[in-house]
């Protein structure tokens, strides 16, 4: 097996960085009981903020922010650059965001583009009342959709370069609400301020004040200035980011790329599984669990005192399938598009029938099987740091364990049968590795992994989130500190 086979799902955790790589906290404190003056946020008018981004001793990119004032507030320009190693390959990640923020520096609408090779990823909303109003935009294909809101969100991206350090003190806490657009995903942020240090910045001792920040359970550390300039981050996996002059920040970064990341958040296992497709149970115990957003129970998976059981479905007795309208409302859900599966494109819908044809009738289980083996086959296994959704897979016939998970779920719906995403770690070579694969509904929920070329997906497919792009931020919270032993049996 090569390792290429299992492409692991490090794009959420990279996206749980890139979250945080964009908070600058400053912002966000607004939206606690403390506020700025007009006089503050005057001065930062105009101010430019670049920053280097490092990955442990490795500068792999860099970031660029502009906060000016306009009529009703301030126009936020942003833009972020990495060179990211994932399973041995380098790619440029570049993210765009432009957006108009209300006096107190609250999202009023932005525009917003991630790009990685020949992915494109773009979004566009505004605010009215309690609602969203979003448009996105992936290979040519436009979308709209609607997101509730329980009150005026401050955006990822934002930049405050003012905030007086007497408005800070130790033990403050803050909470705050926030969106991001790279991944469609709202969330609440805590703050609280650690202290005073003084801190070496652009080889100068400087003083600032510390912050510590939680997202879904990540924790990521700040440093700000007297006068609010953020000064150093650091989070996941060993980034940082560094205040730095422009000319340094846009030094070319050669080959310079992060350590393969893919391979830093795999999880060793305590023995080796010589054939995983061979076995029908699989006994792991899991620690360094934390966080409310895993889903460990449920389907083939049981969870009790540490031990995660997963067993094998049978397919001989799926019950028979029954007709759309007969399906609960539940399953009547994951038959329908969204942004990232496209599931009523005309694109997708030929490709369907062309894997498919018209006759003879097939079943639910017959037409799984030919789905699944068509993306298998069909489909490059290779690294995707972009947004993943099926009609860009279909264009471009490349991708890593979203984009086969994103194109199998649109190809299943478009064929009338309801498909999910499910996303957790999967074993290759003594390591699992972070990963996603779909769910089936053919009379039954039943797995299904179109990099394996598996149905159903074998026992070493560890679930710990089932959905896309917003659920799999909640692995974030186990990057580096979950930990699995496979148990006797197998």
């Amino acid at each position: 097996m090569t390792p290429f086979r299992v492409v692991g799902l490090i794009a959420a955790g990279l996206f749980a960085i890139l979250f945080l790589i964009r908070m600058d906290v400053l912002e966000l404190l607004l939206s606690g009981p403390k506020s700025l003056s007009a006089s503050a946020l005057a001065t930062t008018a105009g101010r430019e903020s670049w920053m280097s981004i490092f990955q442990n001793h490795r500068r792999i990119g860099h970031s660029h922010t502009r906060l000016s004032p306009q009529a009703g507030g301030y126009e936020l320009r942003e833009r972020v650059l990495m060179r990211v190693n994932t399973m041995g390959m380098v790619q440029d990640l570049n993210l765009q965001t432009r957006a108009d923020l209300l006096a107190d520096l609250s999202l009023e609408r932005f525009d917003f583009e991630i790009a990685s090779g020949p992915f494109r990823f773009a979004a566009k909303g505004a605010v009215s009342g309690e609602m969203l109003h979003v448009q996105t935009e992936a290979a040519g294909d436009r979308r709209t959709l609607e997101i509730p809101l329980k009150k005026r969100p401050y955006l990822t991206a934002s930049v405050l370069h003012a905030l007086s350090s007497q408005s800070l003190k130790a033990g403050d806490r803050y909470r705050f609400d926030i969106f991001d657009p790279s991944t469609m995903a709202q969330a609440e942020v805590q703050a609280e301020i650690v202290g005073r240090e003084e801190i070496a910045v652009m080889g100068r001792p400087q003083p600032a004040t510390r912050i510590r920040m939680s997202l879904r359970g990540m924790t990521q550390t700040a440093w700000i200035a007297d006068n609010g300039e953020l000064l150093r981050e650091r989070g996941l996996l060993g980034m940082r980011l560094e205040k730095s002059s422009r000319e340094e920040a846009l030094e070319d970064l050669g080959a310079a790329a992060s350590e393969d990341l893919t391979d830093l958040a795999a999880v060793a296992s305590n023995r080796e599984l010589a054939d995983p497709a061979a076995l029908e149970i699989l006994q792991v115990r899991i620690g360094g669990i934390r966080g409310e957003g895993l889903q460990l129970k449920g389907g083939r998976q049981s969870f009790g005192d540490g031990v995660l059981t997963v067993r094998r479905e049978n397919l001989a007795d799926l019950p028979e399938m029954p007709r759309e309208q007969e399906l609960a409302a539940l399953e009547r859900v994951y038959l329908k598009p969204e942004p990232l599966i496209q599931s009523d494109h005309e694109r997708i819908r030929a490709q369907v029938h062309s894997i498919l044809g018209d006759s003879p009738p097939l079943t639910p289980l017959a037409k799984a099987r030919r789905l699944v083996e068509w993306v298998h086959l069909n489909i490059e296994k290779r690294p995707v740091l972009s947004m993943p959704d099926a009609l860009s897979t279909l264009e471009n016939r490349m991708g890593d364990c979203n984009e086969h998970a994103m194109l199998l779920a649109a190809l299943a719906r478009a064929a009338g049968i309801p498909a999910r995403v499910e996303a957790g770690l999967a074993y290759m070579k003594g390591k699992f590795y972070y990963h996603a694969w779909n769910l089936l509904f053919l009379g039954r929920w039943v797995t299904a992994d179109a990099v394996f070329g598996q149905l159903p997906a074998d026992v070493a497919h560890l679930r710990l989130v089932t959905g896309s792009m917003q659920q799999q931020l909640d692995l974030a919270v186990v990057i580096g500190s979950i930990t699995i032993d496979i148990l006797d049996g197998p």
